[in-house]
């Protein structure tokens, strides 16, 4: 996590997310130096998860230092050292602690008081996240383990930190991962690399997770669920490793009652349908309720009920039918967790995600409890469905999202890389928060590996909202490159990652070949033109080159991290589009010997993709991470190497490429009433796309923010100007947009699809909601546009000027 730095003056380069007050003074405290080590000081009741914390942080200490520090147990304050524990603590007797974090959720306290380093937490996630926030800064990364980020020898380290402390609580209350899809890596890998004794995903690997969790400050887990998977509650040591690392219990949509059905529902219950069934079913949902609430876990309890996996539910004849069941069942499930918990129900944390055609039930009246957290899902592709409107964001419960960095689905699934531009994370969760989603973040990162970035982007604004600015993107990614290798390397090694999120924004690896799942259907050619797909193929090797320039600079103990976190990803993105975009060429000559050359190409690429697997899996860290990458999962054709293209595409006559204005080039423009425009850093095929701040939702009824675009075209005649804007969701489907070029009357457009339609599927492939207006320029002078919108949450990416017949 990371933000505002101050230089070190010893030796470390501090990295971190922390707010600072205005008093930049900068005081040190020394961890290591010379022969000497500091002191941990603890109280002798200190919880054993804050122990465990302790322990990690000495053993971080002395991988980078060789210094072991000593954990001693006192009574209070005597000596100078490390103070850890929580605020209640007889060790600190500070009024000045004891105000800051009293009656506070998961708050940290880090601050140099005289000769001593206090370390607390309000309670016992909020002392760990002290702990590992200090850790961190010392250079740590969260993903020691899970990415092999070995620590670089040091002799000294000096912790330096504000005169006024560290001081955070989190932005979000409930923050946590999604295990999903986990068929082709995390549970092959677990089963038969990591966890053989368990043969699925079971207590060791959660713990790993777990860890992982609690470095990135997060708390909540939602547990694989897919039929590779057993149940999570019914693999021993499960729910006992969770209340060990104090994780919070959740579960998908399609599982309420934190019931995973296709492990768990048994043929021998009978159909899972309450309106024939529900006795069964009520029985089913009790069983889970009682054993949770007599193990002391901490949980958050989907309400509502779907089908058995991710499908509607079962024997409603129509939508009024399944509305007053829902609401129905939501009643009946609330009444068993109050007599289950012997609670308020206000006090038992619960959460309602409106899923697909979940949605529909509840824009058409279905009425959910004022406690219950309202948990808004993106359309699997990054953009947030819905937000709560003003009247919602008043509720008790709050509101929260589920957002996807992964997906198995229709139009296409992506499984295989993380490739979600960091600007659409920053731009739609800040939306969202800014919006009254506070209470819950659910993220959706598949197996966890390839997303790394993603993962750590994702928690780094739930646990800090304002931890990266819109214009800060890049400096985030630099800082995490800083920290993962080394400093050296941040600013040219930026914009090469930051490029391969930019390429994979314009079409994803998993859709280079143009095809689609469920049902799956062949690949085909392009709608690239050959001028844009030999611009792509220098673009990616550009990446190519670069990544094995900076190779020979990373020092020997990040070099399993190299290859996983950059070379794996660029590489093997950079071959899938190799291997489509060469066979895509084949199509564009009849010359037989370079049509055996381009499938030459697309045969070696499809190689190389083998060879960089086979490497991840067999070589890279002594095969630690065995079967964890697969290179085609669900086995879609779009994986499979491509057989010689026989089919032929003109190339087009006197075709001249579009003039393209990036939508930070504006001349001039309107802001309204307090509303401004402004660029996202890192957003979009522009990396600057433009939208409106503040992000709350509000209509401009009279007058409209606009930006304006000048442009020269070469001749007279017939022109079309293409306005590409993300394809964004808005409650009501009423996002218009106005286009007016030069003296002609504007057009009107409304932007906004329907999920799963045609249009939705292709807006989500190309990551652009498009709009035309014909021109005719009558002379050769300067043209321009005026882009107007009807609210905020509307994103312009950029704008296409083309001559047509």
């Amino acid at each position: 996590m990371f933000k505002i730095q101050f230089p070190f003056l010893i030796i470390i380069a501090l990295l971190t997310n922390t707010t600072f007050a205005q008093n930049n003074k900068v005081v040190d405290f020394p961890i290591v130096e010379s022969n000497k080590a500091a002191t941990i000081f603890i109280d002798s009741k200190t919880d054993d998860l804050i122990l465990w914390a302790i322990k990690e942080l000495v053993t971080d200490v002395e991988d980078i230092t060789g210094k072991h520090l000593e954990i001693v147990p006192v009574a209070k304050m005597t000596k100078p050292g490390i103070y850890i524990g929580q605020a209640s603590s007889s060790l600190f007797q500070s009024k000045a602690i004891q105000k800051e974090l009293s009656n506070e959720w998961e708050k940290l306290y880090i601050k140099k008081e005289e000769q001593n380093l206090i370390i607390a937490g309000s309670d016992v996630r909020g002392t760990v996240f002290a702990i590992f926030e200090l850790a961190e800064q010392l250079g740590v990364s969260p993903w020691k383990w899970w990415a092999d980020v070995n620590p670089i020898q040091k002799k000294e380290l000096v912790f330096q930190l504000p005169a006024n402390g560290i001081i955070e609580k989190p932005s979000v209350q409930y923050r946590g991962i999604f295990l999903n899809d986990e068929d082709w890596a995390l549970q092959p890998w677990a089963a038969k690399t990591f966890e053989p004794e368990t043969g699925d995903i079971g207590p060791k690997t959660y713990e790993k997770i777990f860890q992982l969790l609690l470095r990135l400050k997060a708390n909540t887990i939602w547990p694989a669920m897919h039929p590779s998977t057993k149940g999570f509650f019914t693999i021993k040591g499960n729910k006992e490793i969770a209340q060990k690392y104090h994780m919070v219990i959740g579960s998908s949509h399609a599982e309420p009652m934190l019931r995973n059905n296709v492990d768990e529902w048994k043929k021998s219950f009978g159909e899972f349908n309450y309106f024939t069934n529900s006795d069964q079913v009520n029985k089913y949902w009790e069983t889970r309720i009682e054993e949770v609430s007599s193990s002391k876990n901490e949980t958050i309890m989907t309400l509502g009920m779907r089908g058995v996996h991710d499908s509607k539910m079962e024997g409603a004849k129509n939508l009024e039918e399944s509305i007053t069941m829902v609401d129905k069942i939501i009643g009946i499930q609330r009444n068993m967790l109050s007599k289950a918990f012997k609670k308020p129900l206000n006090e038992i944390p619960q959460a309602f995600v409106p899923y697909k055609e979940v949605l529909e039930l509840y824009d058409n009246g279905l009425k959910v409890p004022d406690d219950v957290t309202l948990v808004w899902p993106d359309d699997n592709y990054g953009y947030i469905r819905r937000l709560s409107n003003e009247k919602e964001q008043k509720r008790i419960g709050g509101g929260g999202v589920y957002y996807h960095l992964s997906y198995w689905g229709r139009p296409h699934d992506y499984l295989w890389l993380s490739t979600t531009q960091p600007g659409l994370i920053w731009s739609e969760m800040s939306k969202a928060y800014q919006n009254g989603a506070k209470k819950m973040w659910i993220v959706n990162v598949g197996d966890i590996k390839p997303a790394e970035y993603n993962i750590e982007f994702f928690m780094d604004l739930a646990w800090n909202i304002n931890s990266i600015p819109s214009v800060g993107i890049n400096e985030n990614l630099k800082k995490w490159i800083s920290r993962e290798f080394t400093p050296t390397l941040a600013t040219d090694l930026s914009p090469v990652i930051s490029e391969y999120y930019r390429l994979a924004f314009i079409r994803k690896p998993e859709y280079m070949g143009w095809s689609q799942t469920e049902p799956s259907t062949k690949v085909n050619l392009s709608d690239f033109s050959k001028e844009e797909m030999e611009q792509r193929i220098k673009d990616y090797n550009n990446l190519v080159e670069k990544v094995d320039s900076f190779s020979s600079s990373i020092p020997k103990e990040r070099k399993d991290a190299w290859f996983q976190l950059v070379e794996y990803p660029i590489k093997a993105a950079a071959n899938m589009n190799f291997k489509f975009l060469y066979w895509n060429l084949e199509a564009y000559t009849k010359d037989s010997a370079q049509k055996d050359k381009y499938q030459e190409q697309s045969a070696q690429a499809y190689e190389k993709i083998k060879e960089l697997t086979t490497f991840y899996n067999t070589k890279m860290s002594n095969g630690k991470w065995n079967l964890m990458m697969s290179m085609k999962p669900r086995n879609l054709p779009v994986f499979d190497p491509v057989e010689k293209n026989t089919l032929e595409k003109e190339v087009p006559v006197n075709s001249s490429q579009p003039k393209v204005i990036q939508a930070n080039k504006f001349v001039n423009a309107k802001n309204v009433e307090n509303y401004k425009w402004q660029p996202i850093d890192g957003l979009g095929f522009s990396n600057n796309a433009m939208t409106i701040f503040p992000l709350n939702q509000h209509a401009f009824k009279n007058e409209k923010p606009s930006l304006v675009y000048e442009f020269e075209v070469l001749d007279v005649g017939n022109y079309e100007v293409e306005v590409h804007f993300l394809p964004t969701h808005s409650n009501n489907f009423d996002d218009q947009v106005f286009v007016k070029v030069n003296e002609n009357e504007p057009k009107s457009f409304l932007i906004n699809t329907k999920d799963r339609d045609k249009a939705w599927k292709e807006n989500v492939l190309r990551n652009s909601a498009i709009v035309k207006v014909p021109f005719i320029a009558s002379d050769s002078k300067k043209q321009n546009v005026v882009i107007s919108v009807n609210q905020t949450g509307i994103i312009l990416d950029y704008i296409a000027v083309k001559k047509v017949k």
